[in-house]
């Protein structure tokens, strides 16, 4: 090593000292987007103290390269784009349509009224029903989203949060209907409601009844599920409410602790249902950043695990995640060139290990993606897996230098900050103080500033601009007959459901409720059974919980 800092030091005072006086450098110094510098190049001597063991091998202790030993070599990542507009049976049709395309595996977006808990006749739902999303009221809607798509063939994600167990709770109605074995089913729902506090802004009710419904999902899935993610903790949006990559991978990992500490707390071992918890990050637009801190976060996520929570089963210690493309770095100018972006930023989730992937179309920062640019999308991943190579080989990005080194930098730095969450109180009482929100807040306004200023190059904003007139581009359209015949089918449910069995079901829900060691679903799957509407339930437990309101950071 010390022979090699010599040749460096060398190296820089001749070859580099020369050329610089011909051809200076871009710039004084070179950082990641997440500010961490930048040097000239990376020797052997940049990884001189990082542990052999802490890179290892793919589906080993812990797990850099990778959480399983054969990676893509057995099975690509699931494809799985996500779709959600209008009602059940429009979203249908875009499933089955990516499905015939390749796609692998189901993602549903919810719209605005589902995911705050109003059914589609609320006057708060009033204009956006089905426009953002698919509108899910009732098991009925479930049924229609879902027809004809064979569950025990096709993993479903479910992207909802505070009304998450009321989702789940349908879909696992829908599979008992159907006569599935429970354990086969798979997929995810997402559920992960601390980040809507950090970040999303998506949320009902104040944060201890929340984490009680994330814990119960988690217990019931544990159970009941065996094969299906109870929770998907989401880096995603923390990254998109303008956090950097490093805040996105510490803050969603001090949301892990605290999950899994309430989940502990009912007498559950690490091991009953650690092996089921799943992730969802973004992956950005600086491609080696992306990778090294998608390791970064499985190796730090294995001795968390192991160290603090004491979990002796391996499956405890895998990270697996979800990834998708970043929606804020697609623009309207040069919309086409989203194509590009997306497809780099796909190669960075893959060379970083994804197990499912999502890349977004070139046509949504307009509006929900047209066919057209899912299937260029969903072509995207497909050229990656079976093109490119990539895939033949597991982690081929481990040993380099500067991966390895900014891996371990990510891990050093990830480690500060949950130390000092742990420090200030852990990561609720930083979520009541706005603590979380301000760092998010000041790093999305140094953003800000560096695109306007030019700082931070933006293809077609900020560099390489064109005037451009008349764009002509397909945009999905919104059907206006979407509320009426949503609207349609709840009144009729409605109608026809045994509605003082469904009170008093309700009632006694609310007892549930307010015993903390009981569990919600069981209970929540035999309402929606019954024809209870999600805003039945919903507005019932505001009754006991009310609602929360966020206390405004400047």
């Amino acid at each position: 090593m010390s022979q090699l800092q010599s040749e460096r030091k060398d190296w820089e005072a001749n070859e580099v000292g020369a050329f610089l006086k011909k051809a200076p450098e871009r710039k004084e110094q070179f950082h990641t987007i997440g500010d961490f510098p930048v040097k000239r190049t990376y020797t052997a001597a940049d990884i001189a103290d990082t542990p052999l063991e802490d890179i290892g091998l793919p589906g080993r202790y812990p797990f850099t390269r990778g959480p399983y030993p054969t990676m893509y070599r057995s099975r690509n990542w699931t494809m799985r784009q996500i779709a959600g507009f209008g009602t059940g049976e429009d979203t249908n049709k875009r499933f089955k349509y990516l499905i015939e395309q390749g796609q692998t595996g189901i993602s549903t977006d919810f719209d605005m009224p589902t995911l705050m808990g109003y059914d589609s006749d609320h006057p708060m739902s009033d204009g956006e029903v089905g426009r953002e999303g698919v509108a899910i009221d009732t098991l009925a809607d479930m049924e229609a989203l879902l027809a004809d798509i064979d569950l025990e063939r096709i993993s479903v994600s479910l992207t909802i949060n505070p009304t998450a167990w009321i989702l789940l709770a349908m879909y696992v109605a829908l599979g008992e209907k159907r006569g599935y074995d429970l354990n086969r089913l798979s997929g995810t729902v997402q559920a992960d409601i601390l980040k809507e506090y950090m970040a999303q802004k998506e949320y009902i009710y104040p944060i201890a009844p929340s984490v009680r419904i994330v814990r119960d999902i988690i217990t019931y899935g544990a159970k009941n599920l065996k094969r299906y993610n109870p929770i998907n903790i989401s880096g995603y949006h923390v990254s998109e409410a303008g956090s950097s990559p490093l805040q996105e991978a510490a803050f969603t990992l001090a949301n892990l602790i605290t999950y899994v500490n309430e989940v502990t707390k009912t007498g559950m071992h690490v091991d009953e249902f650690a092996p089921r918890l799943a992730f969802f990050f973004v992956s950005q637009g600086d491609f080696f950043e992306e990778v090294a801190k998608f390791r970064a976060l499985r190796r730090c996520y294995a001795k968390i695990m192991k160290e603090r929570f004491g979990a002796k089963n391996p499956e405890s210690m895998r990270l697996r995640f979800h990834c998708q493309t970043a929606a804020a770095t697609l623009t309207k100018p040069q919309y086409m060139v989203n194509v590009v972006r997306t497809s780099l930023q796909a190669l960075s989730a893959v060379l970083g290990g994804a197990q499912s992937l999502h890349t977004n179309g070139y046509d949504e920062a307009f509006a929900i993606p047209t066919e057209d640019a899912m299937k260029m999308a969903l072509r995207t991943q497909q050229i990656i897996a079976e093109e490119s190579g990539v895939a033949d080989v597991i982690d081929p990005l481990g040993g380099s230098y500067y991966v390895e080194a900014l891996t371990t930098e990510y891990e050093k730095k990830i480690f500060e900050i949950l130390d000092e969450v742990e420090k200030r109180g852990g990561a609720i009482k930083l979520i009541e103080q706005g603590w979380f929100q301000k760092q998010i807040a000041d790093f999305a306004y140094e953003t800000a500033l560096r695109k306007q200023s030019g700082q931070k190059p933006v293809i077609g904003v900020n560099r390489f601009v064109e005037e451009e007139k008349d764009v002509k581009i397909e945009i999905h359209p919104y059907d206006n007959t979407t509320a009426e015949r949503q609207i349609s089918r709840t009144r009729r449910v409605r109608a026809e459901r045994d509605e003082a069995k469904v009170q008093a079901m309700l009632d006694q829900l609310v007892a549930v409720a307010k015993d903390e060691s009981q569990n919600l679903m069981p209970l929540t799957i035999e309402l929606v059974k019954a024809g209870a509407t999600m805003g039945d339930i919903v507005e019932k437990l505001k009754g006991i919980w009310g609602t929360y309101r966020e206390t405004p950071v400047f």
